[in-house]
């Protein structure tokens, strides 16, 4: 297709080795071998440690892990599909590769899989989740689980301190908040906010920052956002925020850091996924489980400003044995997985946001009522009309749906860690964004006669 050169050119360059994690014995003669490659967060390493369940329903079938965190996974994973690499059966993608991946050619349709097994249930799917992995009307890829993204906060904090949360807090009002909380001396930040590089990292919360701001990456005729006013005015307050009320070492933080520091008691609020709540809300490692507050992603111009994700599974078109990644696959999205991880870990840890049979669970509605309803608000309300002042010529919200994004993100995103680092200014963060910003958006302006 058209993209499939441009990123097969990119992306030769970062294929290395592979380290396997993780799994059940060596495999033997009679037993089909898949090797999948999925982000080491805390949902995906449950599933890890389910394999035995696994092995009991397909005892033919031999696992091998490719567990990575987030940026190593991206790179690795889109180096190997994007090649035709061969090293994996299945993969953990996104809905932000899933329609470009399957408009390719890279990866199966697995509409034809889904209608055939009985009781899997794409319908059960939520609605934006499975239109976002859905390529003409087919799925191409399966959640594990959805999000958008929300603000939680720890209740007892703020009593202590004598602040309310308001109910549509602007990020203003954050800032006061967070002024307000911050005691560093006692190890507690006021918010943590990503400042880790990566289009899915420090990226994914600012760019939610900006659209709301009323900047972004593009405007309708794919001129670069990226140094308007609108913009600079969102990254220089998300910027100083993390730098004057955030966490220590915040350039080098992520998903997992925050998960850890605001579990942990050390932040009074975090920003960031909604399916954060399979962490911060388990008793078995979150001090603060029981104790937090949820409210919607801080706006400042618009309605919401949300994002729409999900981790997702596919099957690489080059894998040598397809039926057997999509027994792997149904296994880990369906409806008896879910109670299997309620059943052996707690219902706080199942997958959040994929299939809406979850929430008519009797013993996770009794657990996620403080959760539950704001996770299905934040992600019916993720939209570019509700989240965006502009209209834009792309798919996304967090993201920029095009090949180019993955890198363009990537570079960015290092810009904007230097920036909260101290090493550059804001300003210079964002010129040199909008000159790779501009390189992209002539190949598109081309297209448009421009």
């Amino acid at each position: 297709m058209r993209h499939g050169a441009w990123w097969q050119a990119l992306l030769l360059a970062l294929v290395t080795g592979f380290v396997m994690t993780g799994c059940a014995a060596s495999a033997d003669e009679t037993k089909d071998e898949i090797v999948v490659a999925i982000v080491s967060n805390p949902q995906m390493q449950d599933a890890m440690e389910l394999q035995d369940e696994f092995a009991k329903a397909h005892p033919d079938v031999n696992v091998k892990f490719v567990s990575l965190p987030e940026n190593e996974a991206r790179a690795k994973i889109t180096a190997s599909v994007a090649t035709g690499g061969g090293e994996f059966d299945v993969v953990m993608i996104s809905n932000y590769e899933t329609p470009i991946w399957a408009e390719n050619g890279w990866i199966e349709n697995l509409q034809p899989y889904i209608d055939k097994t009985e009781g899997y249930d794409d319908l059960d799917f939520i609605g934006s989740i499975r239109n976002a992995l859905s390529y003409k009307d087919d799925m191409y890829s399966v959640p594990f689980y959805g999000e958008s993204s929300f603000l939680v906060y720890n209740e007892e904090m703020f009593e202590k301190a004598g602040v309310t949360m308001p109910e549509n807090p602007t990020w203003p009002e954050i800032n006061e908040l967070a002024a307000k909380l911050d005691d560093p001396d006692n190890g507690v930040s006021g918010i943590c906010l990503r400042g880790l590089a990566g289009w899915g990292e420090v990226m994914a919360p600012l760019s939610t920052v900006m659209n709301t701001y009323g900047g972004g990456w593009f405007d309708e005729d794919w001129n670069p956002t990226l140094t308007s006013p609108e913009t600079k005015q969102a990254v220089n307050e998300y910027v100083n925020l993390v730098r004057e009320h955030g966490q220590p070492g915040a350039a080098t933080s992520g998903y997992g850091d925050c998960i850890t520091r605001y579990s942990q008691g050390n932040a009074a609020m975090w920003y960031d996924a909604t399916a954060m709540v399979s962490s911060i809300e388990d008793p078995a490692s979150s001090t603060v489980a029981g104790k937090n507050g949820y409210a919607p992603a801080p706006v400042m111009d618009t309605e919401d400003a949300g994002w729409l994700y999900s981790w997702s599974l596919a099957i690489p078109s080059t894998s040598d044995h397809k039926d057997a990644a999509w027994d792997f696959v149904s296994w880990m999205t369906n409806k008896e997985y879910i109670k299997l991880v309620g059943e052996r870990f707690g219902w706080e840890r199942v997958p959040p946001g994929s299939r809406y049979s979850t929430y008519e669970v009797p013993e996770y509605r009794k657990i996620s009522q403080a959760y539950a309803q704001p996770t299905l608000d934040a992600m019916d309300g993720a939209s570019q009309e509700s989240s965006m002042t502009h209209p834009v010529p792309y798919e996304g919200l967090q993201f920029v749906a095009i090949p180019e994004f993955q890198d363009l993100g990537t570079r960015v995103g290092q810009q904007i860690s230097a920036a909260v680092a101290g090493q550059i200014t804001v300003d210079e963060a964002l010129e040199q964004s909008q000159a790779y910003a501009e390189q992209v958006a002539r190949t598109y302006q081309r297209e448009e006669g421009q």
